[in-house]
């Protein structure tokens, strides 16, 4: 998981925070994309995590959730590929679920700093 130092405002570099990645990948016109989106903002505010939200508009099995590469309706699968509509769509659980063992690790991190 990748990592940055956290800055006060001082310009003087402070505890290491650790940075998620998550991605939300859609084709073009999909119809599920902004529920999605929405979805996965509600559950980002819900854990108190303020990450962006990585948009990606291409040939994507839509829509697809990826917290740190990890796609959230099939975490054991490589992530996927191919222009499609998906019948998995992300819900709210499968995607707090990705978010909460991130959340644990940054939390960690900054408690041991």
């Amino acid at each position: 998981m990748p990592s940055r130092l956290a800055n006060n405002g001082d310009n003087a570099p402070h505890a290491e925070v650790t940075v998620m990645r998550i991605e939300l990948l859609t084709s073009p016109g999909c119809p599920n994309a902004e529920t999605t989106r929405k979805i996965l903002a509600d559950c980002l505010s819900s854990l108190g995590i303020d990450e962006p939200i990585i948009d990606r508009v291409g040939p994507y099995p839509s829509p697809t959730m990826l917290v740190d590469g990890v796609d959230v309706m099939r975490p054991a699968a490589k992530a996927p590929t191919g222009d499609a509509c998906r019948l998995d769509l992300p819900t709210p659980q499968h995607i707090l679920d990705a978010l909460r063992p991130c959340r644990s690790n940054s939390t960690d991190r900054q408690r041991s700093s």
